[in-house]
């Protein structure tokens, strides 16, 4: 079981030639909404790639509540855990360019209500995965990471947005993951070193903890106490990136709960990930398991683990 604390958002998209600049008015060549939310959109991603979630998190009582949950609601995640609050459900404002890149502007609403209580704590056993990131209150999220390590779950952060890290979290956390701005961010306050492979290491050696940075088109690395990972990434046309990442996250924890080694996890999240670029939007795109397992297969050959001394 996957139990996911994390933001549910609807998302309203501008498809753009170029991404605003300050001072800047923009034609869109197009709109759309999707339901979206790193919360929502990692359990989505969990849940295609074969694993049982339960959602928990914050909407509002508006309109959009129920457009924010319409795919995780038809997908059978479990979400009693949503609880509704006054504020209004949590917004995103994504303009995507023609080269596929975004900028994004969150309006949390009632995200920032979610609270670790709505948890239970027969959730968070053993036979647990938690996923968290950084779009609910980060004290929150701490305290549901703690409650879990303390009933021995398995505790997975996916550092974005980027920020700081307390260091309470490197004592509660198995699993780290982070894209290159956001372990650099991360890294400073630590003095570590912000390249991505030297501070995946540094990471893993010091705190024993699996730590992973996507690097987009360049795929990704990742570090243990007793191993190095790289895996380039699965060449695909991308034309949106605004799921990739929640991607790699959702099918990654899916993987490490079923029992997958992280060398096959990480497989499996990379093409999950640049699967997820190949359409628009952020849960619309999000693969299903028959399609990460073929894409995996072009994958499996191609990652280096080097034995750590």
């Amino acid at each position: 079981m996957i139990v996911v604390f994390g933001s549910i958002n609807l998302d309203l998209v501008a498809r753009v030639a170029t991404l605003p600049t300050p001072g800047a008015t923009l034609h869109a060549r197009g709109f759309a909404t999707s339901p979206g939310g790193k919360g929502a959109n990692q359990a989505l991603a969990a849940r295609r790639a074969g694993a049982e979630v339960a959602l928990f998190g914050s909407t509002g009582r508006d309109d959009f509540a129920a457009a924010a949950l319409t795919l995780i609601r038809a997908s059978g995640i479990d979400v009693g855990g949503v609880h509704q609050h006054d504020a209004s459900t949590g917004v995103a404002l994504i303009h995507v360019d023609d080269a596929g890149e975004n900028a994004i502007t969150i309006v949390a609403g009632a995200n920032a209500h979610a609270t670790s209580a709505s948890i239970p704590d027969e959730m968070l056993g053993a036979s647990t995965t938690v996923l968290l990131q950084f779009e609910t209150p980060a004290s929150e999220s701490l305290a549901v990471a703690k409650r879990a390590k303390a009933r021995s779950a398995r505790v997975v952060l996916n550092c974005a947005p980027a920020r700081s890290l307390d260091p309470e979290w490197l004592s509660v956390i198995d699993v780290l993951i982070a894209n290159a701005g956001e372990a650099a961010v991360i890294a400073r306050p630590f003095t570590m070193s912000t390249d991505p492979a030297a501070f995946a290491e540094t990471i893993a050696s010091n705190y024993d903890i699996a730590a992973i940075v996507t690097l987009g088109a360049q795929g990704v690395v990742a570090a243990t106490a007793t191993a190095r990972y790289a895996l380039p990434a699965l060449s695909v046309n991308a034309t949106d990136t605004v799921g990739a990442g929640d991607a790699f996250s959702g099918v990654l924890a899916a993987a490490l709960d079923r029992g997958d080694p992280l060398p096959v996890a990480l497989v499996s999240a990379t093409a999950a990930g640049a699967l997820a670029c190949t359409r628009e939007g952020a849960q619309p795109a999000l693969p299903f398991a028959a399609d990460i397992a073929n894409a995996a297969r072009r994958l499996e050959d191609r990652l280096r683990v080097t034995p750590r001394r």
